[in-house]
């Protein structure tokens, strides 16, 4: 097939993935709204058929990817959005939809691409924080997995425990009983501290990095300022001192 062609079957193809995407989303809110059903009928069925063609094309991706190691760390949400245990973790499908973005450049194209997109970047990955907040959901979502099985717990009831017992708030309206669940909790109270606080001194330091640059950027814009000032009172000076010169020149 002509390059040309490709290009514009993989076009239709990323087209029709965003569409699905979306439309699962929305599935999503209208199950959420009561104004259709997923556990049964039609919309089952539709929703059970868009779920295994984001699976295939996972797996496609996987096998294609040169370096699979790589791929799992940057389309870590699209592997959290094939776990069927619960329509929450359909909205993290918005992730393949910005990689699509991502790789087009639509931004650029449409003329959004500016400094609050380079700096969005620098801040995701110059600075780690897209990796460390990929992890930290894994931990999360793996932990509200294993307490919903020890437990016997929703999962909208685990993951809500999940996120109180990281970030060490602790309500206590959800507590383990099983020694499963025990383990579960004491395995994520560490690691969440351990991850929640290097998200926050990655944000911490992200901005006090970028105070530090815009304090230096005005100092030097300041000090330019100045010079430029000084340089035209010096060229002044030299100005005068010629007509001086001749002056005196002309009376001897």
């Amino acid at each position: 097939m002509p390059p040309h062609k490709l290009n514009r079957v993989l076009l239709a193809y990323q087209v029709i993935i965003v569409n699905l995407a979306l439309l699962s989303i929305g599935m999503v809110l209208a199950s959420h709204q009561q104004l259709i059903s997923l556990n049964h009928g039609p919309w089952h069925k539709i929703y059970l058929a868009i779920w295994l063609i984001f699976l295939f094309d996972y797996v496609i991706r996987f096998v294609s990817a040169t370096s699979k190691k790589k791929f799992l760390i940057e389309n870590l949400f699209d592997l959290i959005a094939l776990i069927p245990s619960h329509p929450i973790f359909v909205f993290f499908r918005l992730g393949r939809v910005v990689s699509i973005i991502q790789f087009y450049h639509l931004f650029w194209r449409l003329g959004w691409s500016g400094g609050w997109s380079k700096k969005l970047h620098n801040f995701l990955y110059d600075t780690g924080f897209i990796y460390l907040f990929s992890i930290s959901l894994v931990i999360l979502i793996s932990a509200s997995l294993l307490f919903s099985l020890f437990e016997h717990r929703s999962l909208d009831q685990s993951l809500w425990w999940s996120v109180v017992t990281a970030t060490t708030v602790g309500y206590g309206d959800v507590t383990p009983k099983s020694e499963g669940g025990k383990v579960v909790a004491a395995v994520l109270m560490f690691g969440g501290i351990g991850f929640i606080g290097l998200l926050t001194s990655t944000i911490t330091d992200y901005f006090t990095k970028n105070d530090e640059k815009d304090k230096a950027v005005k100092a030097i814009e300041q000090l330019t300022k100045q010079v430029t000032r000084l340089s035209r009172q010096v060229d002044k000076l030299e100005t005068e001192l010629r007509k001086t010169k001749r002056n005196r020149t002309k009376q001897k």
